[in-house]
C-alpha cells in the first residue's frame, strides 16, 4: 500500500480522492445492548463515504431489512451479494454513491466452522472502474489463513474491467499482520492497522483497508464520535482512495488489475499445504 503525505493528499481531494469506510455494525446492537439501526444510520452520515462496507448485517431483522434501511437512510445504492444473504447469521453489504456493474460472492466458507464469504463489486466510479472486495473472516487462526489464501485466488483471477482495487473488512485479526493478514499483505502490501475494537476503549485492530492498482490510500483513521463509540462494539475506519497516474482508458482493451500484477506473490513450502488444504491447488 502506497501511502500519500498530506500535502500531497490536500491537494488532490478536490475532484479524484474517495472517502470509503469499512465498518461492523454488530447487527445494529450499541454497547448498550439496545437494538438501534437508526444510531448505525446517523454514524454513516456522519462520516458520508462514497463507499461504506458494512459487516455483520442481520439479514433475519425481524423490523425489516437492515442494508436496505441503511441504503434508504443514507442515500446510497446498495450491493449484497446473493451468497451474502446466506452467510450464516450475519451478511456483508455495500452502500455505495455509484452505480453497480458486476457483483460477485466469493465463498469463504471452510468446513467445521461459521459459514463466511466476501462481496466483490465493480463500481462505475467516473470514468474509471473500481473494484471493491469487502469481507468478514473468522474467529480461528487455521480459518483465517484458508480464508485469506481463498481470497486470494479469488482477487488473483481479476476483474476484467477494473482500473484498481480496494478489499477492506473486519478480519479479526487482532496480532497484527500475524496469521491469513500477513498472507494477505505478501501480496497487497502493509494496511495501515488503527485499534478498533471493543469500541469504547479500543485495543484490538481488527478491521482494514488496502488498495492496488493505479490508486492511493492515505488519511486512514478510526472514526471516533460519541455516536460511534455507542451504536457498534466495533468503531469504523475511514480511508481516502486516490487516483495516480494512469489515465482512465489509457490502455485498450483494459487488462485486469490483479495482487500478482503488483507484487510477486513467492509461496513458501507451508503456503501450498494449505492451499491443498483450502482446494485452492
Amino acid at each position: 500500500m502506497a501511502k500519500l503525505d498530506t500535502r500531497t493528499l490536500a491537494a488532490m481531494r478536490g475532484a479524484s480522492a474517495l472517502r470509503i469506510v469499512t465498518y461492523n455494525i454488530h447487527g445494529c446492537v450499541g454497547v448498550d445492548r439496545r437494538y438501534d439501526p437508526a444510531r448505525i444510520a446517523g454514524v454513516l452520515r456522519e462520516i458520508d463515504a462514497d463507499i461504506l462496507c458494512l459487516q455483520e448485517v442481520d439479514p433475519r431483522d425481524a423490523g425489516g431489512d437492515q442494508a436496505a434501511y441503511l441504503a434508504t437512510a443514507t442515500g446510497r445504492n446498495l450491493v449484497v451479494a446473493a451468497a451474502a444473504r446466506g452467510c450464516a447469521r450475519f451478511a456483508n453489504a455495500i452502500l455505495t454513491r455509484f452505480p453497480p456493474l458486476a457483483t460477485r460472492a466469493i465463498d469463504l466458507a471452510i468446513p467445521g466452522h461459521q459459514p463466511r464469504c466476501a462481496i466483490d463489486v465493480d463500481l462505475m466510479v467516473g470514468h474509471r472502474i473500481l473494484r471493491v472486495v469487502a469481507t468478514h473472516f473468522g474467529l480461528h487462526a487455521s480459518e483465517r489463513r484458508l480464508q485469506a489464501y481463498r481470497l486470494m485466488k479469488a482477487l488473483a483471477s481479476g476483474s476484467p474491467v477494473a482500473d484498481a482495487v480496494v478489499l477492506v473488512g473486519d478480519l479479526n485479526e487482532w496480532r497484527g499482520r500475524a496469521g491469513g493478514v500477513g498472507a494477505l499483505e505478501r501480496c497487497l502490501g502493509p494496511s495501515a492497522t488503527p485499534r478498533t475494537f471493543p469500541s469504547w476503549l479500543p485495543v484490538l485492530p481488527l478491521d482494514r483497508i488496502y488498495a492496488f492498482g493505479p490508486a492511493m490510500l492515505g488519511d486512514i483513521r478510526v472514526y471516533r464520535s460519541p455516536l460511534a463509540r455507542l451504536a457498534s462494539d466495533h468503531l469504523p475506519v475511514v480511508g481516502t482512495l486516490v487516483w495516480t497516474g494512469v489515465q482512465p482508458g489509457a490502455s485498450s482493451p483494459r487488462t485486469a488489475v490483479t495482487p500478482s500484477a503488483r507484487r510477486p506473490y513467492g509461496r513458501r513450502r507451508d503456503d501450498v499445504a494449505i492451499d491443498e488444504r483450502a482446494g485452492l491447488v
